[in-house]
């Protein structure tokens, strides 16, 4: 049994996205394989965009954040799913990301200057981009910086890995059946809490 935590990256409250869906079918996928799971929707919390270093170093977090935090701690394996806007991710999802990955939960207290690899070391990740163009166009044209910065700058820099990605594009014209496959394929890596 695995504990995961799946990070819903999608801004819209109470949408019926894609990305809704994609959580749903890892979530019962993981079910039916015996994981725990605990869902964190970054558009049903509600808290402030930080505005200065002070502030994410010295601030206590939100009551929302200080509880996703511990589900981020909790977790073995974190699943990020969320539409690529302008290029990258959207704006809520990073400033949930900034107030979440303070310097005193990632140090686990330790202070300034410890080791931002202590709260989240040895969980893995799975990230999960939806996108209106094709993903290899992401990937080879764009070079997924995005998608890199975020492995490397972020999720790597506290400790997680190893980091594997699902690129799904063309959402917008997809067909039924398309979308069909692709929550099963999403619900499979559920189930191997991959």
């Amino acid at each position: 049994m695995t504990r995961i935590a799946i990070l819903l990256g999608h801004p819209t409250l109470g949408g019926r996205h894609f990305c809704h869906a994609l959580a749903e079918a890892y979530a019962r996928g993981a079910a039916k394989g015996g994981h725990e799971v605990r869902l964190i929707s970054v558009a049903e919390l509600d808290f402030p965009f930080l505005r200065s270093k002070s502030d994410w170093e010295n601030d206590p977090p939100p009551p929302v954040i200080e509880q996703a935090q511990q589900s981020l701690a909790w977790a073995e394996h974190i699943v990020l799913i969320y539409p690529l806007w302008l290029g990258g991710m959207p704006a809520l999802l990073k400033g949930f990301l900034e107030q979440a990955l303070r310097p005193a939960f990632m140090t686990g207290g330790a202070g300034v200057g410890a080791s931002w690899k202590k709260a989240l070391k040895g969980k893995s990740s799975r990230i999960i981009i939806t996108m209106g163009m094709p993903g290899f166009a992401f990937r080879w044209y764009f070079g997924a910086h995005s998608l890199k910065s975020l492995k490397r700058s972020i999720l790597s820099l506290v400790g997680v890995g190893p980091n594997r990605h699902t690129l799904i594009g063309m959402i917008e014209g997809m067909s039924d059946a398309k979308r069909k496959a692709w929550l099963n394929s999403v619900a499979e890596l559920g189930r191997r809490a991959r």
